[in-house]
């Protein structure tokens, strides 16, 4: 059974030290009137409300020494859940008062130097080791299908505790380093001169918003770009490419065409087609410069079927070839970043010095700082070595070497220098170049860039902190940041996977969901929620327009699902809803309504339970075991009860009475939207009732104006909810109740600036737990080999 702490026995320790110490210490003495004020009515002087008389308790000195009461108390009463709403209520300062008193007086915090807290060495989880491979290696390397998808912890994959790693993950982590470093490293020396065009530069004179990545099969196209060619000669294009719109069979065609200025070089008729990769190869003479233009052309083919998707080529890379007489060689273009002299020197003495210059590069990247000239040295003697043995030549030697790099502690774990890293007492400033990885990792899911890295060694970064935070918020590599800190704080990761019962649907054919609610929908409901994010973080937006804005992103197919008139196209856009729209917030998303839904139905429960954890900072405890589900208390009542009906009937039970009270009005305001985010009006034949009021007293009667009364009266809390997640996901750890002062200065600093989604990302960054660390963990400088 769940010990759940009812609110009133919480304000009991107050009184009684309020009562019992009065004059041993000014702090007891300046709340005892507040607190005599608004705990004795009910339980003091003879009184025992809920069964309980301050009298019970034997000694102050006892209570003040239970640490989980009084972390109970801080919390109700830093949330606003303390008194109950129908009673006398703390005033603003009285509030700051009592918290001051406990954070001081009781968890012995020093807000004037916060505890960073500890956090456990990190390892790279699965999306970090993706992304720092294809920045520094420039590839895209299929982590899917070797390492196994990482454990979370306080909702985020970020976080130390879970990340650890077992003997069978490192031989998976083996597994792709070798992987890597023979995709990366040419295996037979230079050779003939090959390049990946930037796919950016293929347009179409008739649309600069259209890409090859969606080419419909219904609307022909002539996408064409200006490659440039260093010789004349003879060349080999090879277009790689898929069919996209639907995972069902298609009788949708198009003719494929492939050609250079006016002449056509190769062309095939292409419909459905599940396969991963499709190619198409063709020669043409091309001269040096960029006089030739090569296109890509559709012609429409035999239309879908009644019922059946639009069909689209995704092209997704487009590799010359040549000369292909072979007068000119080297290393592949994506690697000569790498090789950056070329052939490696006949002489063999001359051999080490370009293998020391490779090595350091990639160790620097890799390690993300400047690396030892011990640990260098043995990198090359690892890289000479394999050359020596029998049909092994220079690339190979590399290819080991880098192998070795992605092994090491130094690359897996992120690792931090420490001064003194066996003194938890001791709190230091981590270092710069520890802060270009934190940096880095939190808003690229990255390893750090050239810029970053060169501020770091100048010992500059520190001090150019928000200049770089706005430089790297306008990369393309933050889009990670979305996807991965909104995908988990919203759970929109969810929206493309979870299951939907198709019974529920009244549709037939396991074809017909997919098609009512298909997997474009889907990924488009999650481009919303993080497109949403990142406009307001871009445009300097007050956080809480999260909650009420009047716009969100979208294309014509989610725009026909929330009946939203004149969006067309498949391309997210920014939409201003009109003054009636039920859209508008996270709310009132699809990717919220859906990944808090159950497969059949609606969950006001899990709809409350989020907000309140998400939204609100205030988390409610876990259930009571045992509870049977609500269909099971509906199998006695009549066929057209309501949830809210259910809801009620549950609530009646004292063990769940006061957690429900909590979730469940925030849930009913959402009863309008279905499980699929769709916009309803009935329930079983009823009309939904959206009212409810909040534990903290305010009433409103649907979604939108619970979204208001949230981004109003509780501004503050949802400040501080989303704070702390970016805050968790940032430093790698739970928030704990030392972190009080941190919170507080992020939020108010932020208020008193606008309370900007961006003025709140600032603090989190230049916050104790992001700049400073512990003494205890880590690396220390004499172990780092």
């Amino acid at each position: 059974m769940v010990r759940i702490i009812p609110v009133w026995r919480l304000l009991i320790p107050l009184a009684l030290v309020a009562t019992g110490v009065r004059g041993e210490n000014a702090a007891y003495d300046k709340v005892e009137p507040i607190l005599t004020t608004l705990c004795y009515d009910c339980h003091g002087d003879g009184m025992d409300k809920g069964d309980f008389a301050m009298d019970d308790w034997d000694s102050v000195e006892e209570h003040l020494k239970d640490f989980d009461v009084w972390y109970e108390i801080w919390r109700n009463v830093r949330s606003n859940l303390m008194p109950p709403a129908d009673k006398k209520q703390f005033t603003p300062e009285e509030r700051r008062e009592v918290l001051a008193f406990i954070e001081s007086d009781v968890f012995k915090i020093d807000h004037e130097n916060p505890d960073p807290g500890r956090v456990t060495i990190r390892r790279l989880n699965r999306e970090e080791y993706r992304n720092t491979i294809k920045d520094i290696f420039r590839i895209d390397f299929d982590v899917e299908n070797i390492l196994p998808p990482d454990d979370t912890g306080y909702g985020f994959d970020t976080i130390g505790d879970v990340l650890s790693i077992s003997p069978l993950l490192m031989e998976k982590y083996l597994e792709a380093a070798s992987k890597v470093s023979e995709e990366v490293v040419p295996q037979e020396g230079p050779q003939i001169l090959e390049w990946w065009l930037n796919l950016d530069e293929f347009k179409d004179e008739r649309k600069a918003d259209w890409h090859v990545d969606w080419i419909p099969f219904d609307h022909p196209r002539k996408m064409q770009a200006k490659p440039s060619v260093e010789y004349d000669g003879e060349y080999e294009i090879c277009i790689e490419f898929k069919i996209k719109g639907s995972s069902d069979a298609s009788s949708n065609t198009v003719n494929f065409k492939v050609g250079v200025d006016d002449k056509e070089l190769v062309s095939r008729n292409v419909g459905w087609d599940n396969s991963a990769k499709l190619v198409l190869k063709t020669k043409v003479n091309l001269k040096r410069g960029r006089e030739k233009t090569l296109w890509l052309k559709t012609e429409e083919g035999e239309p879908p079927l009644e019922g059946e998707k639009i069909l689209a080529v995704d092209v997704d890379a487009i590799r010359i070839r040549g000369p292909l007489h072979g007068s000119q060689r080297d290393y592949p273009r994506h690697v000569q970043y790498l090789f950056s002299e070329g052939a490696p020197p006949a002489d063999e003495s001359k051999r080490d010095a370009y293998r020391r210059k490779i090595l350091t590069q990639v160790a620097t990247m890799t390690f993300r700082r400047p690396v030892d000239q011990e640990t260098i040295e043995r990198l090359v003697a690892i890289a000479r070595e394999t050359e020596k043995q029998p049909g092994n030549g220079f690339e190979q030697g590399i290819q080991q070497a880098i192998t070795a790099i992605l092994v090491s502690p130094r690359f897996l774990m992120r690792a931090e220098i420490q001064p003194e890293p066996d003194n938890p007492s001791k709190i230091v400033p981590i270092d710069e170049f520890a802060l270009a990885s934190r940096l880095s990792y939190f808003l690229w899911s990255s390893c750090p860039d050239d810029e970053l890295l060169e501020l770091a060694a100048k010992g500059e970064l520190r001090n150019n902190l928000r200049p770089q935070v706005d430089r790297m918020l306008k990369s393309v590599q933050t889009q990670r940041f979305y996807r991965n800190f909104v995908g988990q704080w919203l759970q929109a990761r969810d929206v493309q996977t979870i299951f939907i019962d198709q019974r529920a649907l009244n549709i037939r054919s396991h074809g017909g969901v997919r098609r009512t609610f298909s997997g474009r929908l889907r990924e488009s409901m999650r481009h919303e929620s993080e497109l949403f994010f990142k406009y307001i973080l871009d445009h300097d937006k007050p956080a809480t327009e999260l909650l009420t804005a009047n716009y969100t992103f979208l294309n014509e197919e989610l725009a026909n699902w929330y009946n939203v008139k004149g969006v067309s196209g498949r391309n997210m856009r920014l939409v201003h809803l009109p003054e009636e729209s039920r859209r508008g917030g996270l709310l009132n998303q699809a990717t919220f309504q859906i990944v808090t839904s159950n497969p059949t139905r609606t969950s006001p429960v899990k709809r409350g339970l989020f907000v309140l954890e998400n939204f609100l900072a205030t988390p409610a405890p876990p259930a009571v075991p045992d509870v049977p589900p609500l269909e099971e208390a509906a199998k006695e009542l009549p066929g057209n009860v309501t949830l809210r009906e259910l809801l009620e009937l549950h609530a009646e039970e004292k063990m769940c009475a006061s957690c429900h009270m909590r979730m469940d009005p925030i849930g009913l305001a959402l009863e309008n939207f279905n499980r699929l985010g769709l916009w309803r009006d009935e329930e079983n034949g009823q009309p939904i009732d959206a009212s409810g009021k909040l534990m903290t007293g305010e009433r409103f009667s649907d979604a939108r104006e619970l979204s208001h009364i949230l981004a109003t009266d509780r501004k503050g809390d949802f400040h501080r909810a989303l704070s702390e997640k970016l805050l968790t996901y940032a430093i790698g750890r739970g928030i704990e109740y030392f972190d009080a002062p941190t919170i507080d200065k992020i939020v108010g600093d932020a208020e008193a600036n606008g309370g900007t989604l961006r003025g709140i990302l600032y603090g989190v960054i230049e916050s104790a737990p992001f700049q400073k660390r512990r003494g205890d963990g880590g690396f220390s400088a004499g172990s780092e080999h």
